[in-house]
């Protein structure tokens, strides 16, 4: 592959970040909702006018495979990604350019049930408006908005960014769906406030419903967030990721709350095949001698 292809040809380009959690038997490795990524690619890729070359079933399977021919026994990051193929050096690239693929992976290292939080600012920069461009396609050029909101963050002393959209309504955070509690109720931005259809979003939705906690998805004006009793991040790479401190003021009791403390539990345990529900979620990779 000529360096320069990857050059203009990744400003359209399309990802997907899926997550393989190492079972607590430790004999499997149990894809998370891998089908439901790949239905999220090619939205991607519709949305930016890009041509596959390959089947949802194919790009499936190469994921498979490749956990399988490197042998990993741990927690594993996948990453396909889809850009324009050929040596393009114009930066327009043209609808329905045929594509190329490639799926890398990496070992993570879980922050699930470890306690951990975060300090969060609410960022001068805005969510990109869907009248710009689609805040629902996750693609590489969308990530520099975050890009710039996290070093804001980071250069005012905190840990991520919350993002408004262009109605000065909270949209998400640097690469993460964000939720509250508020009275008891889970509170998340709705899909038209701006925020990308997260797949972590809906699954602890689902749990939440599931565990009787009441569930609202709505707009959330920036006030709201130095009202709440719990903020937390949700996403693939953030999992669970309690905000303790918000704009300065401390979130409830600056620790993890009863809410996400509970969908933590529920989700770690999800992941990992101890819980046995949602077996659907789950796509099971054999390991060969674990």
């Amino acid at each position: 592959m000529h360096v320069n292809a990857v050059g203009h040809a990744s400003v359209a380009a399309v990802f997907e970040g899926i997550k393989a959690y190492l079972a607590t038997d430790g004999r499997e490795l149990l894809v998370f909702r891998l089908d439901a990524h790949i239905d999220r690619l090619f939205d991607s890729a519709r949305l930016c006018r890009l041509r596959l070359p390959h089947s949802p079933a194919e790009l499936r399977q190469a994921c498979l495979d490749l956990l399988a021919a490197n042998e990993y026994r741990a927690d594993t990051y996948l990453r396909p990604w889809i850009f324009p193929g050929g040596l393009i050096r114009e930066q327009m690239v043209p609808a329905d350019t045929e594509c190329e693929t490639v799926v890398d992976s990496w070992p993570f290292t879980s922050g699930l049930l470890t306690g951990a939080g975060c300090r969060a600012g609410v960022s001068s920069w805005l969510r990109v408006p869907a009248a710009a461009m689609p805040p629902r396609a996750k693609a590489f050029a969308n990530y520099h908005n975050g890009r710039l909101a996290l070093i804001e963050a980071r250069a005012n002393g905190h840990d991520w960014p919350i993002m408004l959209n262009d109605r000065h309504q909270v949209a998400e955070g640097a690469a993460a769906c964000v939720a509250l509690v508020r009275d008891g109720v889970l509170v998340t931005p709705s899909l038209a406030s701006g925020v990308l259809a997260g797949i972590t979003r809906d699954s602890l939705l689902t749990l939440a419903r599931e565990l009787g906690v009441p569930v609202e998805e709505r707009e959330v004006d920036r006030g709201e967030l130095h009202l709440a009793e719990e903020i937390f991040f949700m996403g693939t790479a953030w999992e669970i990721l309690p905000v303790t401190e918000v704009d300065g003021l401390t979130v409830g009791d600056g620790k993890t709350g009863p809410v996400a403390a509970l969908l933590e539990r529920e989700y770690a345990a999800l992941v990992r095949g101890e819980s046995g529900k949602h077996p659907e979620w789950l796509t099971i990779v054999p390991m060969i001698n674990p």
